[in-house]
């Protein structure tokens, strides 16, 4: 090693220890997340919202007064709230509050799964195609336009005529129409990073390619891919809920909060309770999600 190379490995070693990506980046990010539920007001709503419906979610069989399927059609005299039904009944008389809950699992179990996975696949395209360059970045970012020039309702409706309708084909479309979405802001905050001294400093040791993306590069990526976590979570709602009032989302009878907006619609002049109830149920979800990441950025933990 050369006096150049041993200068640099010096000077990076007072930036960053080796396997981390700054000294800047790591120290205080699971407190300043913390921060979010004890100090951010707005974050303090949002993770309220999600932990309701997340216990909802784990304490249905539970919490839930009736199966989510039983038809009672003897309740429709009077389908709105009451003490044996809280939140009404449906238009076959099946509890709204029952199937709220059990349909929060559906939400729940989805929507982290796709999102997740996207930002599995788009923060590994998004390093490889920042930190190599060349050719490498031209077509995965050219491949990753041609999945976006795709709408998603077109595209889940071409794998649901191929494949049908099920909680995997879901997942499958936001997984590949989210990632390259990702893949770009990973790509950017890894042009930004990859010449840094200690990124140097971990190629002069001979690290691999696959070691430098993973333990000295995603570090600066954690802040900003926390925050689109849960913005997406909140977009993967919604569009899982349209999915389910076009009748191409989960397949019934299992609760699908847009597939019972869809079933009862078309009664809303006359039970508006059926369709508003699970509206704002996503509505509810979705603000959480959103709130939350508000509260991650006043805790500047995207920075």
């Amino acid at each position: 090693m050369n006096e150049m190379s041993r200068d640099i490995v010096e000077r990076a070693a007072l930036v960053a220890e080796p396997g981390a990506a700054g000294a800047e980046v790591r120290p205080g990010f699971l407190a300043r997340a913390w921060d979010v539920v004890t100090i951010s007001p707005v974050g303090t709503v949002g993770a309220s919202i999600i932990l309701f419906w997340v216990l909802c979610a784990i304490f249905a069989p539970w919490i839930a007064p009736y199966p989510p399927n039983k038809i009672d059609p003897g309740l429709l005299a009077y389908p709105y709230p009451t003490w044996q039904n809280w939140l009404g009944v449906d238009h076959l008389g099946r509890d709204i509050f029952s199937r709220l809950v059990w349909g929060a699992r559906t939400v729940l179990t989805v929507a982290p799964i796709a999102v997740l996975g996207a930002a599995v696949l788009g923060t590994f395209l998004g390093l490889l195609a920042g930190f190599r360059g060349g050719w490498v970045d031209a077509v995965i970012m050219r491949v990753g336009d041609t999945l976006l020039a795709f709408p998603k309702i077109i595209l889940y409706l071409i794998i649901i005529a191929r494949f049908g309708a099920s909680a995997f084909n879901i997942i499958a479309v936001i997984t590949f129409t989210s990632a390259p979405i990702i893949a770009r802001i990973v790509r950017a905050v890894t042009l930004d990073v990859r010449n840094r001294e200690y990124v140097a400093a971990a190629r002069l040791r001979g690290e691999s390619t696959l070691y430098i993306m993973l333990y000295e590069i995603l570090p600066n990526v954690r802040g900003p891919l926390t925050v689109d976590f849960f913005l997406r979570l909140g977009y993967t709602t919604i569009a899982i809920g349209v999915l389910g009032f076009l009748g191409i989302g989960l397949p019934p009878p299992d609760p699908d909060w847009g597939g019972m907006i869809k079933e009862t619609y078309g009664m809303i002049f006359v039970w508006p309770h059926m369709t508003i109830i699970p509206s704002i149920a996503i509505s509810s979800l979705v603000i959480g999600f959103n709130f939350l990441a508000a509260g991650l950025r006043e805790a500047k933990l995207d920075a």
